[in-house]
Order: structure tokens, then sequence, then C-alpha cells
């Protein structure tokens, strides 16, 4: 081979090596990064994976990295993280936690030439983008939503005479059944319960967002700013309640454990609980149940509804900023609500899907319930939970008189609330 000839094939051989080069650096400089926070729930953890390979494939420019840390710890980790910079582009949240969060400087606002109010009002329902504001601003994008529902153990209606198929339909009904319903041994002690009573469960939602309303009362103005649930209608709502567990005593606190477990284990006939718990009550063998909308009190209906949601967090930015709105997007349509609704068990943040499955005997309720929902606004969840499960405790615990007990609880939510807006 000649000198030339030589010369010719190294200066291919360079060539080859360097447009392999500048293909392989331009590919790195398209490959974005983003990562996403969530809390452990298996389900949720294992979907996650599934939708980011299909949200990668479609996008294969970015690429997504899903964390996850126990519940428990979830807020002091993102309290720890964000601030410091080392947190993640994208995360996920209960909604009730939106006005802390942004308070706190963890999340940015959505781009409104994205996310604009003609966005949230021709793909979710009302209460969702009202309780994804602050501010008059766009902060969040669910994928599912929850509501609640009446369970049923219809095994055990059949054993104490009742039809298994038709659930009470009123609150004077659920009365009479969980009476009916409920086993005690030779010493008094319930060994079954009519009517599981779990305030620290779905039962706070239950007296709040439903009980009040059910029975003529309006617990805080329109702008969540004044608790207005201590009146006469209040009072006979939180009493209702709290007559179940000491007048009747057909369910109290952590019996069984808690409501889920009793209802497992068929040690209580009804519960009072979210559409999250299909998946769950799916996978018990030989449980035998069904699902009705909450039931009405004097012809009102009334549900809560709440969701776990996906935020930009502060500080994202270029094309980090591009692939988390994407993400966003892609979480939240319509393919990947329906995969949701069948991997996890909560339902369509849109209305539009609701039609495909009215025809569901379990998911039919719930949709239903989502018609006349209301998304309490908190401002600090933990702490306005607990002032109405402690009212409950007080109650039972203590023998305490119920319109003395709420009253003292609407002056410690006031404080929370106002403690909130002073700072």
């Amino acid at each position: 081979m000649s000198f030339k000839e030589v010369r010719m094939k190294n200066k291919r051989k360079f060539l080859f090596f360097l447009m392999v080069s500048v293909l392989i650096l331009a590919s790195g400089a398209q490959t974005v990064t983003i990562t996403y926070w969530q809390y452990y729930y298996e389900s949720k953890v294992k979907l996650m994976d599934e939708l980011i390979k299909k949200f990668e494939s479609a996008n294969p420019g970015i690429k997504v990295e899903q964390v996850t840390f126990p519940y428990e710890s979830y807020n002091q980790k993102v309290a720890a993280s964000i601030p410091a910079g080392e947190g993640p582009d994208v995360i996920n949240l209960f909604y009730g936690w939106l006005p802390t969060y942004v308070k706190a400087g963890y999340l940015a606002e959505l781009p409104k030439s994205e996310f604009s109010k003609d966005y949230f009002s021709k793909n979710f329902y009302p209460f969702v983008a009202e309780s994804v504001q602050f501010d008059g601003k766009y902060y969040s994008v669910p994928t599912a939503v929850r509501t609640l529902a009446l369970f049923w153990n219809k095994k055990l209606f059949k054993e104490a005479g009742y039809d298994p198929n038709i659930p009470p339909k009123t609150l004077d009904e659920v009365e009479a059944y969980a009476k009916k319903l409920s086993k005690y041994d030779a010493r008094g002690n319930l060994i079954q319960a009519g009517l599981a009573m779990q305030p620290n469960g779905q039962g706070h939602n239950w007296i709040r967002e439903v009980l009040f309303r059910q029975f003529g009362n309006t617990p805080y103005s329109p702008d969540y700013r004044k608790v207005l649930y201590a009146d006469e209608n209040g009072i006979a709502a939180f009493k209702w309640y709290t007559d179940r567990i000491t007048k009747d005593k057909v369910g109290y606190p952590n019996f069984a454990t808690d409501d889920v477990t009793a209802f497992k284990a068929g040690k209580a006939a009804m519960n009072i609980d979210g559409s999250f718990r299909i998946a769950t009550l799916n996978a018990v063998k030989d449980l035998d149940w069904g699902v009705a909308e909450l039931p009405s009190h004097k012809g009102i209906k009334s549900n809560y509804a709440s969701f776990w949601t996906n935020s930009i967090v502060v500080g994202t930015s270029g094309k980090k900023l591009d692939a988390s709105i994407k993400f966003l997007k892609f979480l939240a349509s319509p393919e990947v609500q329906e995969i949701w609704l069948d991997k996890v068990g909560e339902l369509p943040a849109s209305p539009s899907l609701s039609d495909k499955y009215k025809n569901d005997p379990v998911i039919s309720p719930f949709l239903k319930g989502l018609e006349y929902a209301h998304a309490s606004a908190f401002v600090d969840e933990a702490g306005q939970r607990n002032v109405l499960v402690d009212a409950v405790d007080e109650v039972v615990l203590k023998k305490a008189d119920p319109a003395i007990v709420l009253k003292n609880a609407a002056i410690k939510e006031q404080a929370l609330i106002d403690d909130f807006w002073k700072k």
C-alpha cells in the first residue's frame, strides 16, 4: 500500500471517529434527566415505573428518575431537601398540603401558556381547579381523584335478614341497619360492628364535608378562612356521628385495629371509605362486598373529594423545566388516567371519562359522588384533621358534651387558619 493510500485510509478513520464523537456529544447534549418524588405506596410506585418507560419511549431525549420515601417522613424530607437545592424537579403531594408548600417556597407557578384557566376547566372537575390554586395562581395538576362511598358486606347483610344487594340509602336507614348488624358477646362487648367508626380514617372527612352539609350547615366561608360549623345544624350533625358510638354502640374508633382491617376481616358490616380502597378489597379472598353512594339526609347529598397531585419544584429551569412540563401533561392525560384507575383504583380526574364507567357497579357510585363533592381547602391538613379527630375522642373517651366540644374545636381550627394567613 502506497504512502498516499495509507494517508487516505487514516484520514477516513479519523473522520469516522470524529463523526461518532460528535454524534455521541450531540446525543448527550439532547438528553435531559428529571427527578420525580412520591411517597412509597407499592401499586403507585410500580405503575409509575411503567409510565416512566412509556413516557421515555415517546420522548427519547428525556429520562425520568423516580425516588420514593416512606409516607411518615415524606414532608420532613421535602422540607430538608428543596430549600437546599437537593430536591426533585417534579413532586407528588397531597392537595391539602399545597398552601403550605407554596408558602414555604417549594413549588413553582405553572406556566400560564401551558396551564391556563381554560386548560383546567376543559380537562378537570371544577373542584380540582379550585384546589390547585393559591392566590389566583395554578401550581399543580393531578392524575386521579378520590371520593367516598358506603361499603357493605353482603354476607353479613344476608345473615341479618337484609337483602344483600340493597344497601341503606339514607342516614336514618344507616342507623337502623347498623343496630341490627351489630353483635355483642355475653358481656356486652362489641364483636361485630354494624358501622365502622374511624374518625382518623375517613370519619373526619365524612363529618366535615358531608354530615355538616346534610344537616343544613355550611362548614366554612367560601374562601375557607372562617370556620362556621359550630351552629345548631353543625352540632346536630356532629352529635349524629358520636351518638352511633356512645349511644348505639354500633362501632368505635380502632375496633378490630381500624375500620379497614375490620371490614376486610368481616367484622364490620358497613364502612365509609374512599375509592382508593377498591384495589385493597379486590385482593381479599372470599370477601363479598358492594359499594353505594353515600347515604343522603332529608334529600341532601354531599361528598368529599381529595387527590394527590403533581407540581414542578421551584428552581427547575431550562430544558429540565420543558421536560417537567411534558411529564406533567403526560401524567394528566386521559390515557394515563384510565391506566391509573385500572392499576391503582383511583378515579379519573377528568369528567370526560365518566360515561365509560357509568354502568360499573363499583366505580359508578364514586363517580356519581364526584358530581356534588367538595374538596376542603386546608392550610394545615394534619392540624385541621386532628381537630375533628380529637373532638370525637373527647366525646367518646371523656363523655363530654358534643355541643361544647364542637364549639371548642371550631375555635381551635380557626386559630390554625388565622395563624397561617397572618404569617
